[in-house]
């Protein structure tokens, strides 16, 4: 197999970003369920999983963004 380009961390934070952006996506469909059925109770906890995922993928892009432009110069 050849050798990356992208060093270990780097590729470890894009798909950890990008599974916890497609996750909020994801959860997205679990709250219309839930509002469908009338469960606002597990309506609004799916909110939070997916406030959280959105979270952690802003903050992974920004760390990302600034350790790219680090190691760049």
């Amino acid at each position: 197999m050849p050798a990356s380009p992208v060093k270990d961390k780097n590729y470890d934070l894009v798909h950890e970003v990008q599974m916890v952006l497609e996750n909020a996506w994801r959860v997205d469909n679990y709250i219309k369920d839930a509002e469908k059925s009338g469960d606002n109770e597990l309506a609004d906890w799916f909110r939070r999983i997916q406030q959280n995922n959105m979270k952690a993928g802003e903050q992974g892009k920004r760390m990302l963004a600034m350790r790219l432009q680090s190691e760049n110069g």
